[in-house]
């Protein structure tokens, strides 16, 4: 027994031993939680955007929230401070609101100033031609202003793309936020005036109404086609959606759009200091961008990148026909309704901000109840279109066939928009930096023509205001050489979709 356990303290002496002087040897190895990895010989490469391209880019300015941003934010490339945001304003509530106030009019003066330098809102209109609701007429074009020396828009697309970015004379350069600093969602006036809650104390809509979609749209049902706008030219609200709707759902649609009209507090849009609002605010809903289902022209910031000028702006897209779409967001693949409810990104995708501010709190039931009501919202009616998405000949004109025609020929649109809703649901990068100095934007998703007439403006940061200048900018980007009447024959064909 003696030498027994004699034996057993010589052999554990031993395995300590080695196993000590093992670890000794081999410390940085054992210790280490995750190894720096590989380095690799590194030379500047210019990833075929052009020798120098990335220092030829400002560096992002450093800014506080709430202080002006270059309404050229294209322009700027680099890293930000950090990925994180804190529910803290730069300075305190009442110095915030007065600070506010006291930059509001000068900037917004400065923004009119901008657009009006880009874009001729003369309202002209298409003779005849109204959106779905047949209130509002659609809006002529093309609206982008040609830069000096620039006598027309044919003349402009015989240009390579060297050209066009040499002599800077690109007309449909990117459009920022104009306050990129603290962004978030900014209402049109229409919609304020019915929504004073969510009016900003900072910033104010860049568009003139007529250049936004109808408020309210009509909403159409896959499952009521025979009832045309089951709103009847009303907004829905949670005070009149039960009446509305009570008979029409099912009692799960119902509870799906109960929730798409419940306010949830956003990063700007709170109970705390930390707002752009003078009063407290319960937040914003799903309706609150998207009315009636549809859009009313709201812009925000695409939450998917960092620094927060990175961040690209993007027009509120209809809910309409969602249930024929694969892919939904503007630079992610999110694959389904439920899931685009689910994560719906009213903290600007920092889930920092949102455990400070409150969180959304759906359940999966929850946003799969979403989805269920926004699987059932329709495009609207297009009585010249075919069920194979063909015009009728004997409905259509000659001039909206011959569109039809260049739209799956000469025009390429067929190649990205194709299918029922009129889109491939892939995403695509345009390369439009060829055109003018500037970062690239990268893959963006393609979106749906069907219903196109009721969507102002177009792109997904709006920087083409009418269904004309989406095809000047096309025709350019593209290299297609179109002519005046074959540009002017697309309009009227996608007025059909």
């Amino acid at each position: 027994m003696f030498n027994r356990k004699l034996l057993l303290l010589g052999v554990s002496s031993l395995m300590f031993i080695v196993v000590f002087g093992f670890q000794v040897i081999n410390r940085n190895l054992h210790l280490l939680q995750s190894p720096p990895g590989e380095i690799a010989n590194y030379e500047d490469y210019d990833y075929e955007l052009g020798s120098g391209y990335i220092d030829s880019l400002k560096n992002y300015p450093t800014l506080k929230k709430g202080e002006r941003t270059p309404f050229d934010i294209w322009n700027y490339a680099g890293r930000g401070k950090s990925s994180y945001e804190t529910p803290e304003l730069p300075m305190s509530w009442n110095e915030w609101v007065a600070f506010n106030k006291k930059q509001k009019p000068e900037l917004m003066g400065d923004v009119r100033d901008y657009m009006q330098m880009r874009f001729d809102f003369s309202g002209k209109t298409i003779t005849g031609e109204y959106m779905s609701g047949n209130r509002k007429p659609i809006m002529a074009g093309p609206v982008a202003r040609l830069p000096e020396g620039v006598k027309s828009y044919e003349f402009l697309s015989t240009l390579s793309p060297d050209e066009i970015k040499a002599k800077d004379i690109f007309p449909y350069k990117p459009l920022a936020h104009p306050l990129q600093t603290t962004a978030h969602m900014v209402f049109p006036e229409k919609y304020n005036k019915a929504h004073p809650e969510h009016h900003r104390i900072d910033v104010d809509h860049d568009f003139p109404d007529e250049y936004l979609p109808e408020f309210p749209p009509p909403l159409f049902l896959t499952t009521h086609k025979e009832l045309g706008d089951v709103t009847k030219g009303k907004e829905i609200t949670l005070s009149n959606y039960f009446e509305m709707f009570d008979g029409l759902l099912t009692a799960e649609q119902m509870e799906g759009l109960k929730e798409l009209l419940k306010p949830t507090p956003s990063t700007w849009f709170n109970q705390t200091t930390h707002r752009v609002t003078i009063e407290p605010s319960a937040g914003v809903a799903c309706f609150s961008c998207h009315t009636n289902g549809h859009t009313n022209g709201a812009f925000e910031l695409a939450p998917d990148a960092r620094p927060n000028l990175a961040r690209l702006r993007a027009d509120t897209p209809p809910m309409r026909g969602n249930y024929n779409l694969m892919q939904l967001s503007s630079k992610r693949s999110i694959r389904s309704m439920d899931h685009f409810a689910e994560v719906e990104e009213y903290f600007d995708g920092d889930p920092g901000m949102q455990q400070a501010i409150g969180q959304r709190s759906q359940k999966r039931e929850v946003t799969n109840r979403m989805g269920d009501f926004n699987s059932i919202i329709d495009f609207p009616p297009a009585p010249k279109l075919g069920p194979m998405g063909k015009l009728y000949k004997d409905k259509a004109t000659e001039q909206e066939l011959y569109g039809e025609k260049l739209f799956f020929g000469k025009a390429q649109c067929g190649n990205c928009h194709s299918g029922p809703a009129f889109v491939d649901d892939y995403m695509h990068d345009l390369q439009v930096e060829r055109f003018y100095k500037g970062r690239p934007e990268g893959p963006i998703k393609t979106y749906p023509l069907r219903g196109i007439k009721d969507s102002p403006p177009y792109l997904h940061d709006g920087r083409c205001p009418t269904l004309a200048d989406a095809v000047e900018f096309f025709n350019i980007v593209l290299e297609l050489k179109l002519k005046k009447e074959e540009k002017e024959a697309l309009v009227a064909y996608m007025i059909c979709l």
